[in-house]
């Protein structure tokens, strides 16, 4: 099932599919399943996933298979840590003094939490181990060295507003202007 556009091309009509290219704003439903299978994330249940192709605003192993796929096609996708969440890093397990925690915040182990680096940018990490004095803490991301594999049924592909490409996401539907057919 192609979804087409109709382009009004010297005084004739002429058909053109839609394909996922970059600038593109794509609907998706998904499902991610990590190297045992079990299903760690997935559109189930939720609204689809809508993004601006071509920007990295999901996991980049998936939005090069998505490359040149039409609404109505599915794919799927066997993702190599280095094309997901990147390989486990050493350096980003920490021990951090139990002091730079609020004092009635409870450690469990599994427990996330969000910081700022000094650049400002932010980092999610979860803690491994609490003791009173220390708490060691992991900055990969949950997962990072694994491979995944994740199905994806692509439910609509259109072209970006500008206003979507200068704001750099998706926006709610807004008006497009009819085709002049007179």
């Amino acid at each position: 099932m192609a979804i087409t556009l109709q382009f009004r091309d010297d005084g004739r009509w002429r058909e053109v599919e839609l394909r996922i290219a970059k600038d593109a704003v794509v609907a998706i439903e998904y499902t991610i399943r990590d190297q045992e299978g079990e299903v760690v994330d997935s559109s189930e249940g939720r609204s689809p996933l809508v993004y601006i192709h071509g920007y990295r605003q999901i996991v980049p192993g998936v939005e090069t298979a998505l490359d040149g796929l039409e609404a109505g096609h599915g794919i799927d996708v066997h993702v190599s840590p280095a094309e997901g969440y990147g390989d486990r890093d050493p350096d980003a397990i920490m021990i951090l003094p139990r002091s730079v925690f609020p004092e009635e915040e409870d450690l469990e182990t599994g427990s996330m939490f969000r910081a700022f680096r000094s650049d400002g940018k932010p980092v999610v990490f979860s803690v491994l181990e609490a003791t009173p004095e220390v708490v060691v803490v992991d900055a990969n991301h949950p997962l990072a060295g694994q491979t995944l594999h994740v199905n994806v049924e692509v439910l609509s592909v259109r072209p970006a507003t500008a206003n979507e490409l200068a704001h750099g996401h998706v926006h709610a539907e807004e008006p497009r202007p009819s085709p002049d057919v007179s």
